[in-house]
């Protein structure tokens, strides 16, 4: 396969949401929710590369591994499909956003191995890692290509913080924690059992409550803020 067998799409500048906004063990993904704007035109394959084809064709300077960013703005216009259901690798690595830079470009930290794995089941898509190119998966991913040229990052584009607000999830870990761990584990003991064994057994019924409320992070959790663009500035809302 060369560049010219590649069936390009034309993407126009948009904007386009990226990341979740549930916490939830099975239910949610990687966070924030936010907007990225791209304000450049680009190229991308409609389908994605086989693996070693790829690798051969990114060793042109024009040709790269899409962004996510990139491709949620053209998946969310219905712009690019997969051949039956197969997986595909991006440019970012699998982390959580803080401090990514939403322009477009990948969110990329030198010290993380891991890359970004879409895999397709029919027309629903989920978001894993891989560990990318010391993979030992057979057949190995395919990979969605980007042409994009003379394209200058800014070096004062929005930016999500880089810290993740721990106090306020702290203090959101505590109020569940009580309401649904430590306050229910009393009132059962108070309504069905001795007084003498709330006394006596306080410190176990704090402690199972403690540790029921903290894992009901894996079913639920408030829905967290999406952090939109507003002046060149990432406002959470």
């Amino acid at each position: 396969m060369t560049d010219e067998q590649i069936s390009w799409i034309d993407v126009n500048p948009g904007k386009t949401i990226v990341g979740s906004n549930n916490r939830s063990i099975l239910f949610g993904g990687l966070g924030p929710r936010h907007e990225v704007s791209i304000n450049y035109n680009f190229k991308i394959s409609k389908i994605p590369v086989d693996y070693n084809k790829a690798e051969e064709l990114l060793e042109r300077d024009n040709l790269h591994i899409a962004s996510e960013s990139e491709w949620e703005l053209a998946y969310s216009r219905g712009l690019i499909i997969t051949e039956n259901s197969s997986s595909e690798i991006l440019a970012d690595n699998a982390k959580n956003y803080w401090g990514k830079i939403c322009d477009g470009r990948p969110n990329i930290d030198e010290k993380n191995q891991s890359r970004m794995l879409k895999i397709w089941d029919n027309e629903k898509v989920k978001s894993t890692s891989f560990f990318y190119p010391n993979s030992s998966l057979h057949p190995k991913p395919k990979i969605r290509l980007v042409s994009r040229e003379n394209i200058k990052w800014k070096t004062k584009s929005p930016k999500i913080p880089d810290k993740l607000q721990d106090f306020r999830l702290l203090k959101e870990e505590i109020l569940i924690t009580t309401f649904l761990g430590i306050i229910p584990s009393f009132s059962w003991a108070f309504f069905n059992a001795s007084r003498s064994y709330i006394y006596e057994g306080w410190l176990n019924l704090l402690f199972g409550g403690l540790l029921f409320g903290f894992s009901t992070i894996i079913f639920w959790r408030p829905i967290q803020p999406t952090w939109y663009i507003k002046q060149n500035e990432m406002i959470p809302k």
